[in-house]
């Protein structure tokens, strides 16, 4: 089974150019949420004839192919873009700092249990959510 995002990009046979495996190898390494800017300033480091329409384009290409997961995170510190990640990593839920815009991961089993438990309360069987919990630290003051 394909691991890396190129790799499942040549699983799908998608036509990778030498720019939209940079692009992959740039997601792959984000151990954040980037946007399409911060993805283009890194993969620019590495290619600078690479431009932002193409970062666009690729990360298009890869959300429709279903490699990436798109997230619209709402926060002070989030400019209000769409950030990426790899759509095969592990499940996990995001705690968003709306004053600082720090995207925290986590995975917690009682939260995980309870969902399934409302689903099947409700008669469906659970295949998939997304999480987002907004605060502020517990020492900073909330906007009223």
């Amino acid at each position: 089974m394909p691991q890396t995002l190129i790799e499942r990009c040549e699983a799908q046979g998608m036509r990778l150019t030498g720019q939209r495996r940079i692009i992959a190898r740039v997601i792959e390494e984000a151990v954040d949420h980037p946007d399409v800017e911060e993805l283009h300033a890194r993969a620019s480091r590495v290619d600078p004839g690479i431009s932002i329409a193409t970062v666009y384009r690729t990360v298009k290409l890869f959300e429709e192919a279903g490699l990436l997961e798109r997230h619209e995170f709402r926060g002070e510190g989030l400019s209000g873009r769409a950030r990426y990640e790899d759509a095969d990593r592990d499940h996990h839920d995001h705690l968003i700092d709306v004053a600082t815009g720090e995207v925290i991961e986590f995975v917690d089993p009682e939260i995980e249990a309870l969902q399934e438990r409302i689903a099947e309360r409700l008669g469906y069987r659970l295949v998939g959510h997304r999480l987002e919990l907004y605060g502020v630290k517990a020492d900073r003051q909330a906007d009223p």
